[in-house]
């Protein structure tokens, strides 16, 4: 499964069995079945009887835990010390009590968990239960070919139909596979379980033992995000396009970046996990899948974690189809789908890009579960991106989730090269394909304000980026993303006007490299056409107070902030004395004469004016008419003094003025 912040814990859903308006599927009665099949149904004692010292047990995922045969195996222990011992319990991810982990039941069971939550993680982390790490696409493989025997497998299933056929309903997954090589299989039947079509039937002939028992499945409450989850989730969907087909976890931070979505057309799902958030915009129209390249019209899943209206929600809804995780996180099938997007968070970062999902240091955390699985298939996928997203900070903000390295103990979930966007509550980095320096500065710029000082001296420390490099800490350089503006000049160029950052020094260094030497020294007015970094630095760490460099970019199309290029750069430097401010500007060649500069200056005007200054000056080469030209049909009061090659310029905003 994606990986989370599993802030929230689950609740039972309330009573009622299959919704009114769908009676006309309603399971045919039972007493039928227990006529044709009375060896399936006996006493939990007499059932639970068939297990033997040193089994390996199989228990149903997440919400579709049944819990009933859970606790009735516990309560059968309880009264039975000596029935068995030494068994193993497997479990993908426990929702529930757990009550097999509890030390009283410490000769009797063994749990192992190919991922861990929050009913488990003490338990493991004291060592009293373990812990597989392993992708969840690979889990069925192990159990198919007995690398991981499975002798009994309590699941949960809905009631029967008219042929005989049971859904395993919200939780497929690794289900499937347990059953078929399990030589004891017990179902909790279950009115509650919704008839979810896909790879989710077994025949009563393939079940040893039925236990009917009705009651709430186990709901996940989605968690409401908060301002911080809002603001990363915003981030997050700046990079979903259109069409795009998606996975998402679970969590706040998920929440967020789906609710962000309405305004998004014909997403598609391929995912591990179904949420409340995914059935919102697909009730929505948001979600339509009609541009998925497999499994068109159909959105597909392996589990779902919700609330019992989207239980209800996927009852026999041919829109649906559940398949096992052989399917559904086999990186190659997912590489299939074009334009998948896959989402998932992660609990650290470091300056290289190295991320863990699994653990905090030494301790286990929550596992890898589908998370390498879904970022490396969609890597592979034409025009697939992957998105990893984490809060700046945890611990109440004490302590920086982008850190110089990872904690000693941590696993790596994701390589270097696995990671392409960052997304934190301070923006987006984008690190595929640059070098380490690079990369550094990138996630230097979307950590926590108040920790970008120590992350800047230990990035040199460790020589991970210049030993000069400059940093300006405190509010005078912090971002200002309210700053960011797109415009359309009036040669239809579409522009996004936004501030300098940190991170900018190679962006400016190619918009250097494209600029004519000739467009060069009517800027800088010197024969120097170089820009070496520390020159580019002195424009990317500024102090946005008293020096503003204001970015005109470009991007290659919507959803793609990597392809972010500068084709014009304009400057701000107050002059204290007079109240007023220089300012500068150049464009690329190719993009002069097409109205970049006057978004610039106009842009320029419209921020010296909020900050109550008086006017520019400028030094423009004589032979710059284009430049001339701009300043002087800007609708500014202008005082002109030629001094041999040069005009300096005195301006006064007019009142019709940016």
């Amino acid at each position: 499964m994606a990986t989370s912040d599993d802030s929230r814990t689950p609740s039972h859903a309330g009573d009622g069995g299959i919704p009114p308006h769908r009676k006309a599927d309603a399971p045919a009665p039972l007493a039928g079945w227990r006529e044709r099949y009375p060896e399936k149904f006996a006493t939990h004692d007499e059932i639970f009887a068939h297990i033997h010292r040193g089994d390996r047990i199989f228990v149903g995922t997440g919400c579709g835990e049944p819990q009933h045969l859970v606790s009735e195996l516990t309560r059968y222990v309880d009264t039975h010390p000596l029935a068995f011992f030494d068994t193993e319990i497997f479990h993908v991810w426990s929702l529930g009590v757990a009550p097999y982990t509890d030390a009283k039941f410490k000769r009797n069971f063994r749990h192992n968990s190919f991922f861990i939550g929050a009913s488990t993680r003490e338990a493991v982390n004291q060592g009293h239960a373990d812990y597989t790490p392993i992708s969840l696409s690979q889990v069925a493989d192990l159990i198919l070919r007995g690398s991981v025997p499975i002798d009994v497998a309590l699941i949960q299933t809905s009631l029967p139909d008219s042929h005989g056929y049971l859904s395993l309903g919200i939780s497929v997954d690794i289900v499937k596979a347990a059953t078929e090589r399990a030589s004891l299989v017990i179902a909790q039947l279950n009115r509650e379980m919704p008839r979810v079509l896909g790879d989710t039937f077994l025949h009563l002939s393939e079940i040893d033992y039925l236990v009917p028992h009705d009651e709430p499945l186990l709901e996940y409450a989605g968690a409401v995000p908060d301002e911080i989850a809002d603001r990363i989730g915003r981030y997050a969907a700046r990079i979903i396009r259109d069409g795009d087909t998606i996975q998402v976890g679970y969590g706040n931070i998920p929440n967020a970046i789906l609710s962000h979505l309405t305004e998004k057309k014909h997403l598609g799902v391929h995912t591990e996990l179904i949420s409340d958030g995914l059935i919102d915009l697909l009730r929505k129209g948001v979600i339509d899948n009609s541009r998925k390249s497999v499994d068109r019209g159909k959105a597909v899943a392996t589990f779902c974690m919700g609330s019992r209206d989207t239980y209800r929600y996927l009852h026999d809804n041919p829109g649906f189809m559940f398949r096992t995780t052989t399917y559904t996180n086999s990186p190659l099938r997912i590489a299939l789908q074009d334009n998948m997007t896959a989402i998932n968070t992660c609990l650290a970062i470091d300056l290289t890009g190295q991320a863990t999902a699994e653990s905090i240091g030494t301790s286990f955390y929550s596992g890898i579960g589908g998370h390498a699985d879904f970022m490396r298939g969609a890597a592979l996928a034409k025009n697939g991106k992957t998105i990893l997203t984490l809060q700046s900070t945890a611990a109440k903000g004490e302590v920086s989730r982008i850190v110089p390295a990872l904690e000693a103990g941590s696993g790596v979930t994701l390589t270097r090269t696995d990671v392409r966007y960052v997304v934190t509550e301070y923006g987006i980095a984008y690190v595929h394909g640059k070098n380490i320096r690079n990369r550094a500065m990138d996630l230097v710029a979307i950590a926590h304000p108040k920790f970008r000082p120590w992350l800047i001296e230990e990035a040199k420390r460790l020589k991970l980026i210049y030993a000069d490099q400059a940093f300006l800490p405190g509010k005078e350089g912090e971002y200002p993303e309210h700053l960011e503006v797109r415009r359309t000049s009036k040669r239809g160029v579409h522009l996004l006007l936004r501030p300098v950052k940190i991170s900018d020094e190679p962006l400016l260094q190619e918009f250097f490299r494209s600029v004519s030497d000739a467009s060069m020294h009517r800027r800088f007015m010197s024969i120097r056409t170089e820009m070496p970094h520390e020159r580019l630095q002195e424009l990317c760490v500024v102090d946005y107070n008293e020096h503003m460099v204001l970015l005109a970019t470009i991007s290659g199309q919507e959803g793609e902030p990597d392809s972010e290029t500068v084709v014009g750069i304009g400057q701000l430097r107050v002059e204290e004395d007079e109240h007023v401010a220089e300012v500068g500007l150049v464009v690329r060649d190719d993009f002069q004469d097409k109205g970049v500069g006057r978004e610039l200056l106009d842009r320029l005007t419209q921020l010296a004016k909020q900050q109550g200054l008086l006017g520019f000056t400028a030094r423009v080469l004589v032979e710059n008419r284009r430049m001339l030209h701009l300043f002087g049909s800007s609708g500014f009061e202008i005082d002109r003094h030629i001094t041999g090659d040069t005009v300096d310029l005195h301006i006064t905003f007019g009142s019709n003025a940016g």
